[in-house]
């Protein structure tokens, strides 16, 4: 199946690329709002958005000519001759204020959403209708699904992380790191489960050990580093769970090493962005990254060369998500 690279921001617009080209095959308007956060279903068939305060599914119907992967054969220089088309297929209503993150159920059943209003819902796609719904007395600004898609695990603006267990429909536990006062912006789980690592607007990544088990409540808190200066928008660990990528107000984007948990470090920092950097993707393989920045662009980075090898032009205002589906 070929690349799947989307982007969307305050030009209500959600732009469909040819990842090998550079090429915008197709603008999809998104009138209710600016786009916050975008995902791609794992089928490949969906592409959720987030906006304020609804989600829109979008069908995305790809037509393929040649398999196309990201790859160092190509080194993303190939041409694309993939056409992307979409459709509304429904507007998922219930949020009253900015959707803040999105995340399809690996089968691709239901997603999770997490808001500004202090608010997770749980969506079941084939009703559109909302399963579960947990409050808080904050914004919430991430919820991911942890690998033994069981529980929730959420971060918000009061510096909190919550676990939420689905089995019994509850919040059961609640983790407060150093520095509880400042806001925890975002937050990821490696794809095996082993560790959990979150950032604050403050720079500051918090890294707890989760062992092979199915209880994510057992958290083990195990590290502490200063990713940036300021305020951390984004953070992903790679699909191999050896990488981590951070986001920042800064204009830069920085991958670490986190192979060994013990001793974190810097590998190299993506200069070039003229503006803060929202959000960001990692290719299948680890080998690439992509950006989305308020200077408009969205940038592939090949990682192991710290180059730009394709740069996307074609929003008018600032890029907040990007979404990146090369398997």
């Amino acid at each position: 199946m070929s690349v799947l690279l989307v982007s969307g921001g305050y030009d209500h617009q959600i732009c469909f690329w040819e990842a090998l080209t550079g090429v915008c095959s197709r603008s999809v308007p998104h009138p209710d709002s600016q786009v916050n956060k975008l995902k791609i279903s794992h089928n490949k068939e969906l592409l959720a958005a987030a906006g304020n305060p609804n989600i829109r599914l979008y069908n995305i119907n790809q037509r393929e000519t040649q398999p196309q992967k990201l790859s160092k054969q190509n080194n993303v220089n190939g041409n694309s001759s993939n056409s992307a088309n979409s459709e509304v297929l429904a507007t998922l209503e219930g949020h009253k204020s900015n959707v803040t993150s999105i995340q399809f159920q690996q089968d691709d059943k239901w997603l999770v959403s997490s808001s500004e209003d202090g608010t997770i819902k749980v969506w079941d796609i084939r009703s559109n209708s909302v399963q579960r719904s947990y409050k808080t007395n904050c914004p919430i600004n991430e919820v991911v699904i942890h690998p033994n898609q069981g529980e929730l695990i959420s971060c918000d603006a009061e510096g909190r992380i919550k676990i939420w267990d689905l089995s019994y429909n509850k919040c059961s536990a609640t983790i407060v790191p150093e520095d509880a006062d400042n806001s925890l912006q975002s937050l990821s789980v490696a794809n095996d489960g082993s560790v959990l690592i979150a950032g604050n607007n403050k720079g500051h990544c918090y890294v707890w050990d989760m062992p092979n088990h199915t209880d994510a409540t057992l958290l083990s808190p195990l590290a502490k580093f200063r990713a940036h200066t300021t305020y951390i928008t984004k953070l992903l660990i790679s699909q191999d769970s050896k990488n981590l990528a951070t986001c920042s107000a800064d204009g830069s984007a920085r991958v670490w090493d986190i192979s060994d948990l013990n001793n974190i470090v810097l590998k190299q920092t993506l200069d070039g962005h003229k503006r803060w950097v929202w959000d960001c993707s990692f290719s299948a393989d680890s080998a690439y990254l992509v950006t989305a920045s308020s200077d408009h662009f969205v940038r592939l980075w090949d990682l192991s060369s710290n180059e730009v090898v394709r740069q996307y032009s074609g929003h008018s205002k600032g890029v907040v998500c990007v979404a990146l589906n090369d398997i």
